[in-house]
């Protein structure tokens, strides 16, 4: 069954009349006839019945008239809707990022503007870690996820990168350390560390740069905000490698030194399910429009 074929019966049984119902969906009277008895065929029922001056609904008909309306009547709502969403006039944006974002990547003004242009989209916003933010694209959970990336991510998640930055040492300001520009990792074998927790992506990169640097640390306290962990490096309880942009918003509170090498580059990336063109870009009509309100705010994309 066609979806022409509903709306030639429809036709048919309003206009009660072949000519005029030909006319009216615009094909010659035997196309409609030869339609109409295709239809009965494959409904194995008769609809109609025909004389020299109009046609008469049966009792089946009648019925099938009722049902074939409510189709044609859902195929125009799905149409409407899908116009809708790709018109930017209904639809959410599910926006997923780790905590402690850096400075230079303002989301709540993002999200803002983006409201602004498109009042009619639902923003929706959550906080995690990166592996799970990661997954929850992948299953589509999640429209967009901001996160650093400290592995490759899943086959099917693409990542454009926002940020590339070194970490550098932060410190209580009268730390030793505090001020230097050569500090190797070897220097900080013995200091007690404020980390994140295990599974947040700055801390998977700094347990990998010692590891492969054949460095043992002490990691004295996990935290899982920032907040936390400035306060503790604050009272010189300890030192963190953070990425360089929001360290330096931190001071004086805090002291910063920097790393000899090898550097540590922490790179920040949005993530999404897309195209795999020259220029990926989301697949979706709204996270593609916040996709390119972010790559006109920022200078790398």
């Amino acid at each position: 069954m066609e979806l022409r074929q509903l709306q030639h019966f429809v036709a048919l049984a309003e206009e009660q009349h072949f000519t005029r119902a030909a006319r009216r969906v615009n094909i010659v009277q035997s196309a409609l006839s030869t339609s109409i008895r295709q239809l009965e065929t494959e409904l194995d029922a008769q609809l109609v019945v025909r004389n020299t001056r109009q046609v008469r609904l049966t009792t089946v008909g009648k019925i099938f008239l009722h049902k074939a309306r409510a189709a044609l009547e859902a195929v125009n709502d799905a149409r409407e809707a899908v116009a809708a969403i790709q018109g930017l006039k209904r639809g959410t944006l599910s926006i997923g990022t780790v905590q402690s974002l850096p400075a230079f990547l303002d989301l709540p003004s993002l999200i803002e503007q983006f409201h602004a242009q498109h009042p009619d989209i639902e923003v929706r916003l959550c906080q995690g870690s990166a592996s799970p933010l990661l997954e929850k694209v992948r299953s589509g959970k999640l429209d967009l996820a901001f996160l650093p990336l400290t592995s490759e991510p899943p086959a099917d998640v693409q990542t454009t990168m926002i940020a590339c930055e070194a970490l550098v040492l932060v410190c209580a300001p009268d730390h030793p350390l505090a001020g230097r520009t050569d500090v190797p990792l070897s220097a900080l074998r013995d200091q007690p560390f404020v980390d994140y927790e295990q599974d947040w992506g700055t801390r998977k990169l700094i347990d990998r740069g010692f590891l492969e640097a054949g460095i043992d640390r002490h990691i004295a306290f996990e935290v899982s905000d920032m907040d936390t962990l400035l306060e503790l490096v604050r009272r010189g309880l300890g030192v963190a490698l953070l990425p360089e942009a929001g360290a330096r918003t931190r001071l004086p509170a805090i002291g910063i030194a920097e790393l000899a090498g090898p550097e540590l580059c922490w790179e920040l990336v949005v993530a999404y399910v897309g195209d795999h063109g020259e220029e990926p870009k989301p697949v979706d009509h709204a996270p593609r429009a916040f996709f390119e309100l972010l790559r006109n705010a920022n200078s790398m994309l």
